[in-house]
């Protein structure tokens, strides 16, 4: 790294609070009477009958029960970020750059959470359209709040921060994540494997959409990656979610599609330990564990998307097996799946999602030659931007044959709730991927920008670039932060779809938002397919539309607060 060449920036006495910390606490305080005053709000022009939440009035406020998630999900981000600063500061962590880290965060969001919340790129939501009390707004900005807003996200704080970076490994220089030792040789020893295994070819696998060999997948096994949530006695490594997300983070932050290949297995596995029976655990638990089972999910159909209750594929029991039909779409490494996990109706006389049954169906192997060598199952490739590696498919089932035993769970009608209780660690493993691409994506930002000399020296020493990158830096942190704590409510066995749906929320916008600053100090090369933030761009798009687009995801989080989980 040209470090010598970057160090053109001028250095300086940034004007940042003295105890940050302290600051952020009292700030977190404040924005916590403002969050329950927003939740008031929008629960008085949502409110039917009875306290319940009318859904036609919902539908109406959409922009205001949309804009208090995202207001909620930078109150809890803030916390998180406070709360990562006071345990790295017990354990004599917290350092130059964390401090700064902490002022930045708390400058930037705070000035947006009182000047407009950036739902997308071109929606701003502000406290008005919340209906907050003037009164309210008013009493939240405090003496802390003023100072963190004028003080905190500074052009000195953010040159001290890229200062920092440029005095150090620009992988960890900007802030310790918080990890304890066990977390942190976990993580390292992912680094490891995906920078010698994955780094050096993601791009080439990217340009010829090809699968990632089944190499790789194999090391993949043998490291634990399909089992380490999966409990010993099942032959997985029994590790925490938080593990899930230390290593989703690395493998992603190669290539997306490693990252995501356990999520197929995550997914498959959760699904069969909350709704399997004795046998159907026993049976596919330790295959999955090894990387012997591939799974895939199949849930999703070409007219209902998000809207599950109008799924239309058929199961229709007969003697000993289920025989399907219907369709299927942005099906997820089917053709080298074993195991597919299918969301069907077996009831048509129940309406909604009370006739639908989760099926663990079986599969053969097939190739690009023959997708799908099984009787009465067909399907083609979608191409897509980005999130190679697995390929996409649509999928038709014309009596397709699945052994009744197969039946999740041995009941009709309980696939919904199966399905329903996988959302808390799926969101959280997709938070942890948009955490891995987004610091891809600011990695390769910095690096280009350090080597990459225009007008005699650096990009990096120019304030419009080091600025994105500071900022790059800060929110990436922020996400990590919200991701592990949610990860840490999960296997603490606490309720957490809330946690995780605002760290899928805000991670997947910060992956789009790195990934679009980072080609954008490329220039014109960024725009050329030869560079790897190409592939990333796309790559980071798909975030905020699988597993809840963000839209549904806002809109899950507002019903949630409106409930009663603020």
């Amino acid at each position: 790294m040209a470090v010598a060449r970057a160090r053109a920036i001028e250095t300086g006495s940034p004007a940042i609070p003295l105890a940050p910390l302290d600051l952020a606490d009292a700030a977190v305080a404040s924005l916590d009477g403002l969050r329950l005053a927003a939740v008031a709000s929008v629960a008085a022009r949502v409110g039917g009958a009875g306290g319940r939440i009318d859904p036609a009035k919902l539908e109406a406020e959409q922009r205001a029960a949309h804009g208090l998630a995202w207001l909620v999900t930078y109150v809890e981000s803030l916390r998180q970020l406070a709360a990562w600063g006071r345990r790295l500061e017990a354990e004599g962590r917290f350092g130059t750059a964390e401090r700064l880290i902490v002022a930045i965060g708390f400058g930037e969001y705070l000035a947006q959470v009182f000047g407009g919340l950036p739902m997308s790129q071109g929606e701003i939501v502000r406290l008005a359209d919340l209906g907050v009390p003037a009164a309210a707004v008013a009493a939240a900005r405090t003496d802390a709040v003023e100072t963190l807003i004028t003080d905190g996200n500074t052009a000195e704080t953010r040159r001290a921060l890229v200062e920092a970076g440029l005095a150090g490994d620009v992988t960890g220089a900007f802030g310790d994540g918080g990890l304890d030792e066990t977390m942190t040789a976990i993580g390292a020893e992912m680094r490891r494997f995906a920078e010698a295994e994955v780094t050096p070819h993601a791009h080439e696998w990217h340009l010829a959409n090809d699968y990632i060999p089944m190499e790789i997948i194999g090391q993949m096994a043998e490291l634990g990656v399909f089992g380490l949530t999966i409990p010993e006695e099942f032959g997985g490594l029994g590790l925490s979610k938080e593990a899930m997300c230390v290593v989703t983070e690395e493998l992603s932050r190669a290539y997306i599609g490693v990252g995501s290949l356990g999520t197929r297995s995550e997914i498959a596995a959760e699904l069969i330990l909350c709704g399997g029976t004795p046998a159907q655990k026993e049976h596919w638990l330790p295959k999955i564990a090894s990387g012997e089972v591939l799974p895939t999910a199949v849930f999703t159909e070409p007219n209902t998307g998000s809207d599950l209750a109008s799924l239309r594929t058929r199961a229709v029991r007969d003697g000993d097996v289920y025989r399907v039909s219907g369709n299927k779409t942005w099906i997820t490494h089917p053709v080298r799946a074993d195991l597919m996990t299918l969301l069907v109706r077996t009831d048509p006389a129940e309406p909604g999602y009370k006739g639908l049954s989760m099926l663990l169906a079986e599969k053969p192997r097939g190739s690009d030659e023959e997708p799908f060598p099984a009787d009465g199952m067909t399907g083609g490739e979608i191409e897509v931007l980005g999130y190679r590696g697995m390929k996409e498919f649509e999928i038709g089932f014309d009596g397709f044959t699945v052994k009744a035993e197969n039946l999740l769970g041995g009941v009709e009608g309980q696939g919904f709730k199966q399905l329903m209780q996988t959302f808390e660690a799926a969101r959280i493993q997709t938070a942890a991927r948009a955490v891995g691409v987004a610091q891809s994506a600011f990695e390769l930002g910095w690096r280009y920008a350090v080597d990459r000399q225009q007008f005699g020296k650096s990009l990096i020493a120019f304030p419009r670039v080091s600025d994105k990158l500071a900022l790059m830096a800060v929110e990436t942190m922020i996400a990590r932060q919200l991701t592990y704590f949610s990860a840490r409510e999960k296997d603490s066995g606490r309720r957490c779809d809330l946690e995780a749906g605002m760290a899928k929320l805000l991670g997947a916008r910060i992956a789009w938002a790195n990934a679009d600053n980072a080609l954008q100090i490329h220039g014109g090369n960024g725009f050329a397919l030869e560079y790897a933030i190409s592939r990333v761009l796309c790559d980071a798009r798909i975030l905020n539309i699988f597993e809840g687009a963000a839209e549904i995801q806002a809109q899950v989080i507002a019903r949630r607060l409106l409930e009663g989980g603020n």
